[in-house]
């Protein structure tokens, strides 16, 4: 603006109109009719015709990325203030986030799990401490731990948290069925609770919090002074690592238990894969093999065809690269695979490492139906 109005005397309303061209130019053409006013006002002020040309090229360059210095500045305050939140109290910074999605690039799973590897406690979802947002609370060593909030129950209505949120208020719950009662949960709200394992306190395991929510009935009026006959409890299986791990990613997503690709790491060596730990004594230049659960894709207009893969396993991220062609003839592997193995030359420089990926395979049925949504961006 500043320079439209030195070198070819706009007027300040006349500059602020070829800033908001500026940023419409490509989808409306807004910003040609600026062409003849800019270069005749340079050549008046004695600029040549050359110079005038290459400056309003520049300017109409920087109108496909710039943006004003004001959102410049607000875009570096939120940075400034994020990275500090995320430096000196990572606990705060992953419990805002978590909240606020679906709104960023992470999924609650990553985010949780990466909370984990830095040594943030997590505590699961439990209907008897958790309010419907993730919330802090105080460890042993007086530092903060997240607890999981009902809002990772998938299928849980919030109107239900709330009515639950209410009734604990009251008083503590006294067993599942008093719990389902006092907060008016219908059947649907109840088995998303167990499911979710957010009974466990009440019931010891998922097994018995289905057995026991399937077996409340409402009280009636008429017969509210009838005392129930005991039942005999029913013994039921504990689940298995294994069930317990498959029953947390289909109700909430993510997992407090043991990483998927932990319990599936000896398999994975078999086929020749490493963990992303391991990454550290590789080599510039080795050629290896990686498998992880695809936590991202992106494939930017501005990376001229390139496809960018995030995967996790259960020390960390591996980056990998997959340039156009091996994109193109291994299409299926690289955007149907929830677990992906990719076979390829490791590149690292001043810390960055990152894989060119040669061949890409999909392992998802190790995974045995476990549900591990990942994010795409193109």
């Amino acid at each position: 603006m500043e320079l439209a109005m030195v070198a070819a005397d706009y007027t300040p309303g006349e500059a602020d109109q070829l800033r908001r061209n500026m940023a419409a130019w490509k989808r409306h053409g807004g910003l040609e009719p600026h062409r003849e006013r800019l270069v005749q006002g340079m050549l008046r002020n004695g600029y040549d015709l050359a110079f005038a040309e290459r400056i309003f090229e520049q300017i109409k360059g920087f109108g496909s990325y710039g943006f004003p210095e004001s959102h410049a500045a607000s875009f570096a305050l939120l940075c400034y203030a994020s990275s500090w939140l995320k430096c000196h109290e990572p606990a705060i910074f992953t419990c805002a986030l978590v909240n606020s999605w679906p709104m960023g690039f992470y999924s609650p799973d990553q985010l949780l799990q990466e909370a984990r590897r830095q040594g943030i406690e997590v505590r699961p979802v439990d209907a008897c401490h958790s309010e419907w947002d993730c919330t802090l609370e105080p460890d042993a060593e007086g530092t903060l731990a997240i607890r999981m909030g009902l809002r990772l129950v998938r299928g849980l209505a919030e109107a239900d948290a709330r009515h639950l949120e209410q009734a604990r208020a009251q008083r503590p719950w006294r067993d599942v069925e008093d719990l389902c009662l006092r907060a008016g949960l219908d059947s649907r709200a109840r088995a998303r609770l167990a499911d979710g394992g957010a009974l466990r306190a009440l019931a010891s395991d998922r097994h018995q919090a289905r057995w026991q929510v399937a077996a409340v009935q409402p009280q009636l009026p008429l017969f509210a002074e009838v005392q129930p006959v005991p039942e005999t409890p029913v013994e039921l299986p504990v689940p298995t690592v294994g069930e317990d791990l498959m029953a947390d990613y289909q109700a909430l997503g993510t997992t407090l238990g043991p990483h998927p690709l932990a319990l599936l790491r000896s398999r994975l060596r078999a086929l020749g894969c490493r963990s992303s730990s391991e990454l550290q004594g590789v080599e510039h230049g080795d050629n290896i093999a990686v498998a992880g659960l695809v936590v991202g894709r992106q494939r930017p207009q501005t990376a001229s065809g390139v496809t960018f893969v995030t995967l996790e396993d259960e020390h960390g991220m591996v980056n990998v690269v997959v340039w156009r062609d091996i994109a193109e003839r291994q299409r299926r592997a690289l955007v149907g695979s929830q677990l992906l193995k990719v076979s390829g030359r490791l590149e690292q420089e001043n810390g960055v490492r990152h894989l060119i990926a040669r061949r890409l395979e999909d392992v998802s049925p190790l995974l045995q139906g476990l549900d591990v949504r990942s994010r795409d961006f193109h």
